[in-house]
């Protein structure tokens, strides 16, 4: 077939491919200005030196499910096993919706929906069940929360204090990025500004309690999730970063006493060159950024660090195993793109929460990338090739476009992407995105192994990770026991100051602390918030 017959295919991005890519396709590229070296500004080929040479990336495995109980032992089974070998271990927690959106479980809002996504914690005695016997200095904790993150995070500093933790040295990550629950994913509870607010509030509290703990993870990985394309998820991810530092440099944080401690968490696709350009290309632009628009002076202020996680939206029910082959891959991109950590899928996640048998292949699968395959062994193996370099170059190019279009939302420049979110512009591209892809596949246009192209008659059945039902009875029944038997008077004071501090501007976290410590409840803290800064309601956007 000549080569003018072929059909040109795209990128995810609906970046054109050529059939072949040669010196003359980086004519006007500066290498050394805009790769450099490892380690060096502007960290193109990754933030450390040595990268997984001096220390392999983290291998935090995602769980939760059911009760407190049930989840500690997950998490047990997973260090066992090797999660954040050599390194701190690296565990990461999925709380329930409930939780997640601040409902106790005896709430009727939570009817239903106790432990089902998620493990269930309603108070400081949940959490003191969920790390039993794990010494929280010694691990590496990551916590899947946003709206109310200030609470979890309290839980946690005061569970590492009951327990005689060093808390100056707790090492972990809230993900705390409410701006992507408006764009993408739904579990916000409070008005943006006073969402935003504690955001900051947790940046301040942090740099001094915990100057260890990544107070954000802005996270590019929902609205990947949601259907939108990896240029989109760069150029979304950064502006939300962007708006978060400027919050807190409009609350009057220096920026390098709180940008060290960023960090972000991005999705790894199918498309292995793509993706690894797409890494590439974010951590360049958001060390551009730091440097030059928000004059930054800390290096590490300047570095993206990033955790990943595989595309669960890629995984199918038909053909499971096939997922096993789509997360290897993935987990491949991630590591070849400079992840500082990774979590690989269970390949059954498409039917059900992972069983202990797909946990373990899903850890052993970046066991074998680190330990068999030979990528840890050099930094950025894939720089200096014509299509990866270009690729890199032309998502850069293409973000920074909707990056000048978010900026033109907001006529000071700087709370665009507040605006975009608030018109619906960056839904609606997100939307435009998946609705493109979902006409590909039915158009049989792009090929989804074993669902619109190679199916197969014969299923092989899998076993299914299921919850006990009689598991939110007695999580209903543990906090309204804890209500019963707690200090009324103390318990109502801390919860008077934390209604207080929100009414006066005060930062909020130190006062959270007192009331978890006092037994207030995850519901209750957030009712509190909820009677002065009211709920938000999403407007309709045609």
């Amino acid at each position: 077939m000549k080569q003018a017959d072929l059909k040109q295919p795209e990128t995810s991005s609906g970046i054109p491919v050529e059939l072949v890519y040669r010196a003359e396709d980086l004519e006007g590229f500066n290498a050394a200005a805009m790769v450099g070296e490892p380690g060096e500004y502007p960290f193109t080929r990754g933030i450390q030196p040595t990268m997984y040479r001096g220390r392999l990336w983290t291998m935090r495995q995602y769980a939760g499910m059911g009760d407190a109980e049930e989840s500690n032992k997950r998490y047990k089974f997973l260090l066992a096993h090797g999660a954040g070998a050599k390194s701190r271990g690296g565990l990461s927690v999925a709380f329930d919706l409930p939780t997640q959106i601040g409902y106790d479980s005896d709430s009727p809002l939570a009817l239903g929906e106790v432990g089902k996504v998620g493990v269930a914690i309603d108070s400081l005695e949940d959490m003191q069940r969920l790390f039993d016997g794990i010494a929280l200095d010694t691990i590496s904790t990551s916590m899947t929360i946003n709206a109310t993150a200030s609470i979890l995070l309290a839980l946690y500093v005061a569970v590492a204090k009951r327990t005689g933790a060093k808390i100056k040295e707790l090492s972990g990550t809230i993900q705390n990025d409410i701006l992507k629950e408006y764009i993408a994913r739904g579990t916000y509870i409070y008005p943006v500004t006073h969402a935003m607010r504690l955001v900051t509030d947790i940046f301040a509290w942090a740099a001094d309690e915990v100057p260890e703990w990544n107070t954000i993870s802005i996270s590019g990985y929902h609205m990947r999730e949601a259907g939108c394309t990896a240029v989109q998820e760069v150029a979304f991810t950064l502006a939300d970063g962007m708006t978060y530092v400027q919050a807190a440099i409009d609350a009057g944080l220096d920026v390098d006493s709180f940008a060290p401690r960023l960090s972000f968490f991005f999705n790894s696709h199918n498309n292995l060159l793509e993706e690894v350009a797409k890494f590439r290309a974010a951590r360049r632009m958001w060390a551009q950024i730091m440097r030059e628009h928000f004059d930054a002076k800390k290096e590490r202020s300047w570095m993206l660090r990033f955790h990943t996680q595989t595309a669960g939206s890629t995984l199918t029910a038909q053909q499971p195993e096939n997922n096993v082959v789509r997360t290897t891959l993935q987990a491949l991109a991630a590591v070849l793109g400079g992840t500082q950590s990774l979590h690989t899928n269970g390949f059954d996640e498409a039917l059900s929460l992972p069983t202990e048998n797909a946990a373990r292949i899903a850890l052993r699968t970046q066991q074998i990338l680190a330990h068999e395959s030979g990528v840890a062994q050099t930094v950025d193996p894939l720089a200096g090739s014509f299509y990866v370099e270009s690729l890199t170059n032309e998502i850069e190019r293409r973000a920074e476009e909707y990056l000048a279009t978010i900026a033109r939302f907001d006529l000071g420049g700087k709370y665009g992407m507040l605006r975009a979110i608030e018109r619906g512009y960056v839904q609606r591209e997100i939307q435009n995105a998946a609705y493109g892809y979902q006409q590909a596949v039915d158009a049989k246009e792009a090929i989804v192994v074993g669902v619109n192209q190679f199916g197969s008659e014969q299923e092989v059945a899998v076993p299914i990770q299921r919850i006990d039902e009689a598991l939110e009875g007695r999580q209903v029944e543990r906090v309204r026991a804890l209500r019963a038997r707690r200090d009324a008077g103390v318990h109502a004071a801390a919860l008077g100051r934390v209604e207080d501090a929100a009414r006066s501007g005060e930062n909020l976290m130190p006062r959270i602390v007192e009331a978890v410590e006092a037994m207030a409840t995850v519901g209750e803290l957030a009712d509190a918030l909820r009677r002065v800064f009211g709920e938000y309601r999403e407007s309709v956007v045609v």
